[in-house]
């Protein structure tokens, strides 16, 4: 099945979707949640993004996780195992329509994705100039590929992993600058 590809201008009623959701995996995956996290192009604010809700899950034991996977499918998900990330359970959902409207991104406490995920994060959330490049490719690719995701996906592969690296370099001299006031 083909899926559209469109990004939009940011939502703040984005964060309540997210909110709202995360709840609802709380209670799912219970003692095992050990955070829960707003992840994607919807948890930056000012930036286009695809209306798809990313929730990160730091889960105590990922084992447990899969315990879970009817519980996810009862709130509409679809369990699709590691889903080409190793030590990663990922769930997808999809409204009544079928337009996706949240992915799911477990990893066991203490991943080096968590991390990743979260520096990318907070390094767009700082990096107004880099946030607004990576925007602006958004739009350029889902106005080049408006019905190929996997197109869309490629052509912001090598903008992430610049920004990765930026990221992280950005993340240790925060680090190493908090730890010399310390």
């Amino acid at each position: 099945m083909t899926r559209k590809v469109e990004v939009v201008p940011h939502n703040p009623a984005w964060r309540e979707a997210f909110e709202a959701e995360s709840l609802r995996i709380a209670e799912i995956l219970g003692e095992n949640v050990a955070a829960i996290h707003h992840i994607g192009s919807t948890s930056i604010p000012t930036i286009y993004a695809k209306p798809i809700i990313d929730v990160l899950v730091a889960a105590v034991d990922l084992a447990r996780v899969d315990d879970r996977n009817s519980a996810m499918e009862a709130l509409g998900y679809e369990a699709m195992g590691e889903y080409g990330i190793r030590d990663r359970r990922y769930f997808r959902k999809d409204n009544r329509a079928g337009s996706r409207t949240h992915h799911v991104h477990i990893f066991e406490k203490g991943s080096g994705q968590i991390d990743r995920h979260l520096t990318f994060r907070d390094y767009m959330r700082t990096h107004p100039e880099d946030a607004q490049q990576y925007s602006e490719l958004k739009q350029k690719l889902a106005a080049k590929y408006p019905e190929d995701i996997e197109g869309y996906m490629d052509g912001k592969h090598g903008f992430i992993q610049e920004i990765d690296s930026k990221a992280a370099a950005w993340r240790k001299q925060s680090v190493q600058g908090r730890s010399r006031i310390e």
